[in-house]
């Protein structure tokens, strides 16, 4: 590891202090209190869990509602029944009644108080899922494609790879399982050799391997993908690796990107979103030693001061790509090969039916904004809960907040659709609303600490006002991908669509334009500040000018980027104007 004489911020000190992770949460566990300290917060971040505060329920001279959220662990999106239908419980009995699926492929439980996160901890933990690493300066969880394709080889490699890497970089002193289960390590699968080699190869601590005292910088986000499926939005990542086979199906190694990121923060121009570049390509045999060499060059290189400045994109941006490949190389121990060239990028989302290749079926099913619930007529939440329980299907989640069921005998199918229909649930994707189908948003208000506005709980009626919007300029047929976030970090990812709203006032967004259908394009900032109630009034001559001048096939975003936002401010502005006289 690199010696550094470099200032390092107040939260590299808590992390130094914490004996690799273990206080002051465990003592803290102890204390009669309903919250953690502010270095307490930031260790248990590390396990999977963050403190929040429900802001509907303050009240003017009385202490916050705390609360806490538990994020789990799950590479490639992986669910099983025993764990889901545990979540599902835990969320009724020590939750706010709802389960969230985020974009990262995780589930979430809101609500949990102090005194009962050890019981949920431990409940998750010995019912085949994990929490560890969800949150905090690690490799998050890593993403991959969620269809369970069994007679497609990449797709069972990007699982595979998936969680051999989850496994490589997750963090090893043991402090988890000491405060969660006394120290009872949970009975799970076996990682594969070659990663318990490949993490204790050059280790530099014998405790953490390859995180060290002071763990990452900030944030590390990886995923494992094939060739052309762009279900996990491929640029947004720290790390991605594209899975290579020849022509029988056999792998033979992986494209490498590096250095996407989109969380940003308002009126301070040196963060910024940015999309990952190509770096290259490695055999198969040498995966882990590549994903070592990147995470250590972040680890030494990273920005430990500034925390705005602490992802890996900026120390890309900072250095140019060409001086870190050579970093990388050098702890890699050879050159990279080039890049290879694959298929163009699409977004699936795999909803409704489909066969897997061997016999048996799988179902993707829409969730708006992720959240899994009962509210009237719709009980999506009992619908599943005796789905899982009753057929005890695998389950993958997505990264845009949809779910996939899968080892369904064809034979269940019928009786599958009839109790989510009896539930009020949509399962034919043609029923949904375009808008709604491809839009996200962040959970933002009210326990989002960062969030300065309303996200998910508003996120269905903007659709509808846009929706009746495009009826009445006469483009009814047309949607396009709109994604929403209480705040610039960009959980939802709302600087690759088409359009974004990010929050940055009460009731007021900045408006991102120039994202395509696929995400393989940045969007830019088109307006600074619009409050929610003047949406309408700017977009109407947006999509005027779409109606007018739009070539065939071209969708919204692509054509605000092909117009250009400076020329689009010009003629919108011209065209509103000229439209009232």
């Amino acid at each position: 590891m690199v010696e550094t004489t470099r200032k390092h911020s107040a939260v590299e000190g808590i992390k130094e202090r914490s004996n690799f992770l273990r206080e002051p949460v465990a003592t803290e566990l102890q204390q009669d209190t309903t919250h953690f300290s502010k270095d307490g917060i930031q260790i248990l971040k590390f396990h999977g869990s963050y403190q929040q505060d429900n802001r509907d329920n303050r009240i003017k001279g009385h202490q916050k509602d705390y609360q806490f959220m538990l994020r789990t662990r799950s590479p490639g999106g992986y669910i099983p029944a025993k764990l889901y239908l545990t979540l599902n419980r835990l969320s009724d009995e020590y939750g706010n009644h709802t389960l969230r699926a985020t974009t990262r492929q995780g589930f979430q439980i809101h609500g949990v108080l102090k005194k009962n996160l050890k019981k949920v901890f431990k409940e998750i933990i010995v019912n085949m899922g994990s929490t560890l690493s969800a949150c905090g300066d690690v490799n998050r969880n890593v993403m991959a494609p969620p269809a369970p394709y069994k007679t497609k080889p990449e797709y069972l490699y990007a699982w595979e790879y998936a969680t051999n890497i989850a496994d490589l970089l997750t963090p090893q002193s043991g402090a988890y399982y000491e405060i969660w289960l006394d120290g009872e390590k949970a009975i799970s699968a076996q990682e594969a050799p070659e990663v318990k080699a490949a993490r204790l190869k050059g280790a530099h601590n014998s405790l953490e391997p390859i995180y060290g005292e002071h763990f990452m910088p900030r944030k590390f986000k990886c995923s494992v993908t094939v060739p052309g499926d762009n279900s996990i939005d491929i640029y947004t990542h720290d790390l991605s690796l594209v899975v290579i086979t020849n022509k029988d199906g056999e792998l033979e190694g992986f494209n490498i990107l590096a250095g996407g990121g989109l969380g940003r923060t308002h009126g301070k121009e040196e963060t910024f979103a940015r999309m990952a570049d190509h770096i290259g390509y490695v055999a198969k045999e040498d995966v882990y030693e590549i994903v070592k060499a990147v995470v250590s060059t972040q680890i030494d290189y990273g920005d430990r001061f500034n925390r705005r400045h602490a992802r890996l994109k900026y120390l890309i941006h900072d250095w140019g790509v060409e001086k870190f490949i050579k970093q990388v190389e050098s702890y890699f121990g050879k050159p990279l090969e080039p890049f290879r060239e694959i298929a163009k990028w699409k977004y699936q989302d795999y909803l409704g039916w489909h066969e897997q290749g061997d016999g048996k079926l799988f179902f993707g099913l829409s969730i708006v904004n992720g959240r899994i619930k009962d509210e009237g007529d719709f009980r999506l939440k009992s619908a599943l809960a005796k789905i899982v329980e009753k057929y005890q299907p695998e389950m993958r989640l997505s990264a845009n907040h949809n779910l996939i069921l899968y080892e369904i005998a064809p034979a269940d199918k019928q009786e599958i659709e009839q109790i989510f229909n009896g539930h009020g649930v949509i399962t034919n994707p043609k029923d949904i609303s375009p808008m709604l189908r491809y839009s996200m948003a962040c959970p933002a208000l009210p326990t989002c600490e960062l969030a300065i506005t309303e996200s998910e709980r508003i996120l269905p009626s903007i659709l509808e006002r846009i929706e009746n919007l495009l009826a009445q300029v006469g483009l009814a047929k047309e949607h396009f991908v709109v994604r929403m976030t209480g705040c610039p970090n960009g959980c939802a990812r709302p600087y690759m669509a088409e359009l974004g709203l990010v929050g940055s006032a009460p009731n007021a967004y900045q408006v991102w334009l120039g994202g395509n259908p696929n995400q393989t394009a940045l969007a830019q900032p088109y307006l600074e500040k619009c409050p929610e109630q003047d949406l309408e009034k700017e977009l109407r001559p947006l999509l005027m000018l779409f109606k007018k001048e739009k070539k065939k096939g071209e969708s919204f975003g692509e054509f605000c980027a092909r117009v250009g936002l400076d020329k689009l401010r010009d003629m919108a502005f011209y065209d509103d104007v000229s439209s009232e006289d």
